[in-house]
Parts: C-alpha cells; structure tokens; sequence
C-alpha cells in the first residue's frame, strides 16, 4: 500500500491542485483484466506551477512541508490497520505489540527467531508490555542500551555478553527501521544512540591430539564421555545433543544423518555425522527414546569434564561448547572452505563462521614464529 501526491494543472495552468492518491495493489474482473485500486481524496491546497516571486517560492515550500505531513499520517494510518492497530479510535501504536509481530514472522521462517524473542523479553522487562511509537525516543533507545549493558541478565542470572547487548540492541534498531519503511514512524531514533561493539572473544578448542587424548582417557560419566566426543565429531550444540532423540536419526545409503531443528535458531538443519560419532551414541532405541539418556547440566557434569580434560593433560578451561568450538576449527584446519564449515554448523551468515577462521590464521602465525632465529 502507498500514498502518493498527486498534482493536477488548474484550467489556467498557473498552479496545480493537490490531491491525495492511495494506491493498494490491483483487483481483477470477471473477465480477467486487472485495474489498479486507487482512492483520490481532494486536498485544499495548490502549488504555483512556476514561482516567480519570493512569496510564491516560499508558498510552495511551506505547502510541500505540510501536505509531506499529510500523506506520511495517512500512510501511517493504513499500515497501523494492516498491523491490527486501531488507529480510527485514536489509540496509538504498540511498539512491544509491532516487535511481537515481527518475531512471529521469523518464527515462520526459522529465522532467528529466538534472539528476536529474547530480546522481546527484554524489552519487556525494560519499559513494560504499554509502550506507545510516541514513547520510543532517543532517550528510550539510550535507556535500553544501558538496561542491556548493566541490568539485564540470563537465565542463570549471568550479566548479558558485549556480544548478546551488540545483538540485541541491533534487533531493535531492525524493527525500528522496518517501522520507518512501513510508514509507521518518520525517523528511527535508535540511530543516534551508538551501537554497542561485539566482543571477538577468545574461542577456546582442541587439537587432533587432544581429541585423541580424550578418547583413550576414562571418564567419571560414560555418557558426558560420548556427548562430548560427539560434540566434537558434530559441531552440535550442547541443547541439540542433549535434546536428540532416535526419530531424528537416519540412514540414508551408506551414510548417517540427523534431522533436527536447531534450539537456538530454530532452524532446520540436515546434518550428516560420520561412522565414529554414530558409534557414540550407542544402540539404537524407539523413536522418543533420547539418545543420550543422563545426560544433564549440572555444576557435576561440568567438573567432570575439566576432571577428565585435566587427566587426559589437558590444561586448558574446557567447557561442553568447546566441542562445537573443536569441530570447526579442524574442519578448517583439515582443509574444508568456509562456506561448508559455515552449511555444518547452521550459521544463517558466513562472517559469523569467519571468527574460527581467524582463529586458525592466529595460530598459523604463531607456529611461522615459533622458528628460532640463526645466526648469521
């Protein structure tokens, strides 16, 4: 849907006549010819169709500028309609209630939906569930930032990451330039609040050797043992691995495939596992049946795992993400491009698979320096 101005020459052909056009896509007839659906509304104002003296060009400004306001109110009115906003009663625009329509159109799509929903939540906890168009300023997008930055927390109560407050923040600013184009608002006023910077943590991840190493040590807990592992072979997250169940299993020739959609994206991900991983996971039990039964996140299941990294001579701070962490980084290291490192791992865009390559140029680097240097 659009509103356009539309200029019409008077019968002198001095000025042109100013009406208002909404224009909403197109009907076809019984015949099956399409007309466009158009409604013109006569609007009291004109134009000098060429302004000769200074009262004349400052006539046109002045009326540009407001019929401007006109046709983005009446656009504004019409979307608000599309929305479910009842703007004929007055009632202003819910930006919690628009941001929930937007994060139900990427559940749809599985596309990044629940960094969307997270970020709703927040945004509830931030202002309330009553937060009109009116409301959301400069002030408000400054506000939320710093909510996000010092206040927010996880689900165990943890303080947001720079790289959680990056995304979130970008979120919103998304569906604020979303509402911009939907005529909903003028302007967006996240714009003029800095974007928190992501933080490019240090990626924890083993070596082949490690791996290795990890294979032929016992563990306290035979199932974190091969979770763990899988994780490695896989690059399943530790919610997919644990949330895996024996329908999601296929055998499709001579290879192993897992149909699962992902817990933190939602996305569907078609993911093909070697022979090694698929004897991890043990033998095959009824369909609901979860694939790793016991396993579970717990403060014991975590030193276990540092317990059983520390006796395999592994000191580094292993977490169950560093399984993950493992996979793409000798995916890379072993040869495999970017772009179906990036397919594996179900990333929705490549440059986030980018981080792991830097990880390997770092040590690359580190080994080229490793070389002593001769005496000449």
């Amino acid at each position: 849907m659009k509103v356009h101005i539309r200029k019409r020459s008077n019968s002198a052909g001095d000025k042109y006549n100013l009406a208002l056009e909404v224009y909403s896509g197109y009907s076809v007839n019984e015949n099956g010819n399409s007309k466009p659906k158009r409604i013109t509304t006569k609007l009291e104002y004109y134009l000098y169709t060429n302004p000769r003296t200074p009262q004349q060009r400052t006539h046109n400004k002045e009326v540009e500028k407001k019929v401007e306001i006109i046709r983005a109110e009446k656009e504004k009115e019409y979307l608000n309609n599309k929305y479910g906003f009842k703007s004929e009663t007055k009632v202003k625009a819910n930006f919690i209630d628009y941001f929930a329509r937007l994060t139900e159109e990427r559940m749809e799509s599985m596309g990044n939906y629940g960094n969307w929903d997270s970020v709703l939540k927040h945004l509830k906890k931030y202002s309330g569930e009553n937060v009109s168009f009116d409301d959301v300023d400069v002030a408000y997008c400054e506000g939320f930032k710093n909510y996000l930055q010092k206040i927010a927390k996880t689900k165990s109560g943890q303080s947001l990451s720079g790289n959680s407050v990056s995304s979130y923040f970008t979120k919103m600013r998304a569906a604020l330039n979303q509402a911009v184009d939907d005529g909903i608002i003028l302007t967006n006023p996240s714009h003029k609040v800095s974007t928190p910077k992501p933080v490019e943590n240090e990626r924890e991840f083993l070596t082949l050797e490690e791996v290795q190493a990890l294979f032929k040590t016992e563990c306290r807990y035979d199932v974190l043992k091969r979770a763990f592992l899988f994780s490695c072979l896989t690059g399943m997250r530790w919610s997919d691995v644990n949330n895996l169940e024996w329908k999601q299993v296929q055998k499709e020739s001579e290879n192993w495939k897992i149909n699962f959609h992902q817990q933190k994206t939602k996305g569907l991900q078609y993911h093909y596992i070697n022979e090694q991983a698929r004897e991890l996971m043990g033998k095959e039990q009824d369909g609901e049946e979860r694939v790793f039964v016991g396993l579970r996140y717990s403060a014991y299941m975590n030193t276990a795992l540092l317990q059983w990294c520390m006796k395999a001579g592994i000191s580094k701070h292993i977490t169950f993400h560093c399984g993950r962490h493992t996979y793409a980084t000798l995916q890379l290291s072993l040869g495999t491009d970017l772009f179906t490192v990036s397919k594996l791992l179900g990333h929705s865009e490549i440059r986030t698979t980018q981080i792991y390559a830097k990880v390997i140029d770092k040590k690359k680097i580190e080994a080229v320096n490793t070389i002593p240097k001769f005496d000449i």
